[in-house]
């Protein structure tokens, strides 16, 4: 089930640093579930967050402005499951009885998390699931979270749009058919201030990162790099 009851003592939520696992967290945590930890994976060499690709000092200081700890797991796409599941497995053993999660439509995501969870003896709770996805983007924006765009993938966007802020400039500009949650991939984004944050998390921009992936290098990413410090 992913709309878990929410007597559990503990929680923890899937992080990602971004829009969707901040909305996640925000619902959650007005819904009454004490959140206490937020969990993210890394790559195998521990410097760069699945996806998003941020540094572990910029996350740590993010969940410590958050008011929660931070746990890292390092693993490859090839044991990304077996990692996440022992690292749920850990947090269990503490006393977490939910996983928190920030998908909202893809049932193959929410499959995947709900077997983990199940998995790791914990239950899956999606509190964005099902809803309009340019609504809770909105949602986000009226409720004063501020972030900016760490990745974009050049299918879609331009190397213009990586270390934007989220904004409705932002929303405004986006070519047609791209997602203004950026559910396909489109973008992701590092969430630095807004309710919850008992202060901005402090970072400054640095380079733009171009990457290629895909079987030939097909697809383009262009990453905006963060580093711990003031924004100025």
């Amino acid at each position: 089930m992913s709309r878990a009851p929410l007597q559990a003592s503990r929680a923890c939520c899937s992080w990602s640093g971004g829009k969707d696992s901040c909305l996640a967290l925000y619902r959650a945590v007005r819904a009454g579930l004490c959140v206490d930890t937020l969990f993210t994976m890394f790559d195998e060499t521990g410097e760069r967050s699945r996806s998003h690709a941020i540094s572990p000092d910029v996350l740590r200081d993010q969940a410590s402005a958050l008011g929660r700890s931070l746990v890292i797991a390092r693993a490859s796409w090839g044991d990304y499951e077996r990692v996440f599941v022992e690292s749920l497995r850990a947090l269990r053993a503490k006393g977490h009885e939910i996983a928190v999660f920030g998908d909202i439509d893809l049932d193959a995501h929410r499959a995947w998390e709900e077997r983990v969870a199940a998995a790791a003896g914990m239950t899956a709770h999606l509190p964005l699931w099902g809803e309009p996805r340019r609504a809770l983007v909105e949602e986000l924006l009226d409720a004063g979270f501020r972030a900016v765009v760490v990745c974009v993938n050049g299918r879609w966007l331009d190397q213009s749009f990586a270390g934007r802020e989220l904004d409705r400039a932002f929303l405004a500009d986006l070519p047609p058919g791209v997602d203004p949650c950026g559910e396909n991939g489109e973008f992701h984004t590092f969430v630095y201030d807004g309710p919850l944050f008992e202060r901005p998390a402090r970072f400054r921009r640095t380079t733009i990162d171009c990457h290629r992936a895909g079987v030939d290098g097909e697809v383009t990413y262009f990453y905006q790099s963060l580093a711990l410090g003031s924004r100025g």
